[in-house]
């Protein structure tokens, strides 16, 4: 990360460093993205809707953790306080909840990202992780019948969503990276990573696992920068470093 003190050491050797912050922290992806981080070294703030959730499934006892209650829908400025300026960088897992509320995926998947931003620049944060999906850009890419495509958005059009808010982090000036993952399986890795640019992939699945090791491998390697990446996992891809994976993909 540029300009900051993030190394990849195995373990963060400067305690007193800055907190990442993390949206959508008891998902089941967004807390494997706590996990990791804590694992490497990180002093994580897991921002939450429920507390007594949090604590019930996020490592318990760790001094390098701090839960926050926040609700992404609930404007910029209440998220500005949440994320203070102890923080320095932003992890966006967040997702709605299915329902038959036709608007809840704009109000998570697009205004709640776009509000996240909004808080990072009125904080001076520089660095923004979103978690999306492949297919986003679904429509451009000729899969407008493609089922995956198809049953997501029959739930208030959510990859729709999903798209408006990446394209207005790529609009804000913000240091991005724009993870696209396949379909998301909750079992252990089945085979190697596999990341391709953007509105390449179209069907492959990946573990959330792989999809949180990305996301903090993001922060250690300056090669993520500005990019978006779909990945999936293959058992016939070769195994590549990240350094190679996020560096054979354009700068956008």
């Amino acid at each position: 990360m540029e300009g900051s003190e993030i190394k990849e050491v195995g373990i963060i050797q400067n305690n007193s460093k800055k907190k990442i912050f993390v949206a959508g922290a008891t998902g089941n992806t967004g807390k494997r993205i706590v996990e990791q981080l804590l694992a490497y070294g990180f002093a994580v703030k897991a921002g939450v809707r429920d507390v007594n959730k949090a604590k019930s499934i996020l490592p318990e006892g760790n001094p390098l953790l701090q839960i926050v209650k926040v609700d992404v829908t609930e404007g910029s400025a209440k998220l500005a306080d949440a994320i203070g300026d102890d923080s320095d960088a932003v992890i966006c897992a967040t997702g709605f909840q299915p329902s038959w509320n036709l608007l809840a995926p704009w109000k998570v998947d697009n205004f709640g990202t776009v509000n996240l931003v909004d808080a990072c620049q009125k904080l001076g944060v520089n660095r923004f992780i979103l978690i999306s999906s492949i297919l986003v850009n679904g429509a451009a890419m000729g899969q407008l019948f493609n089922p995956v495509y198809i049953i997501l958005n029959v739930m208030g059009l959510v990859l729709v969503a999903k798209l408006q808010a990446e394209r207005y982090i790529r609009k804000s000036g913000i240091n991005y990276t724009i993870i696209r993952p396949g379909g998301l399986k909750n079992d252990p890795p089945q085979g190697n990573l596999v990341m391709q640019p953007e509105d390449t992939l179209f069907r492959g699945s990946i573990s959330r696992d792989q999809v949180a090791e990305v996301a903090v491998k993001a922060l250690l390697h300056p090669e993520s920068h500005y990019k978006v990446v779909e990945i999936v996992a293959s058992t016939d891809a070769p195994k590549r470093s990240f350094e190679e994976l996020f560096g054979s993909i354009e700068q956008q």
